[in-house]
């Protein structure tokens, strides 16, 4: 099954050193790795969008940018800003606060059948509205 990667995963092995990283997320770039390895790690054009903003210089951009382009985009489509719709107003009728681009983040995940990987804590109080799966580093 692919694991949908967020941009705080990403964030962690992309724009950060590895000696800067403590215990905690030197496991979830380890499980990035892995599941790179396995050809299991997914992306969408919006989680593309946040790991390139705010990157400080062109130079930095290019190589994010590049290492970025051995992943795919997957495609979104209306049924899944339908379900983001859907999904948003249950966790409000719930009392869950959303944001649109965490939703719609889980209905690309949920109508997939994949797991998301985050660090985002946003998306276990999601979890318990919506069927998220929420991918955790396996060591």
């Amino acid at each position: 099954m692919k694991v949908l990667v967020d941009t705080s995963v990403w964030s962690l092995a992309l724009r950060r050193k590895g000696e800067a990283l403590n215990t905690e997320e030197k496991r979830i770039v380890a499980e990035l790795t892995e599941l790179i390895r396995e050809g299991r790690a997914a992306i969408i054009g919006l989680i593309r969008q946040e790991l390139l903003s705010g990157v400080k210089t062109k130079e930095q951009y290019e190589k994010l940018r590049e290492h970025l382009s051995s992943f795919p985009d997957e495609a979104i489509h209306a049924a899944d800003y339908e379900d983001a719709a859907s999904f948003s107003n249950q966790c409000r009728a719930k009392g869950v606060a959303v944001f649109a681009v965490d939703i719609l983040i889980c209905a690309v995940a949920i109508r997939r059948s994949w797991s998301f990987f985050t660090t985002d804590p946003d998306f276990a109080i999601y979890k318990k509205v919506l069927p998220v799966q929420l991918h955790r580093p396996r060591k």
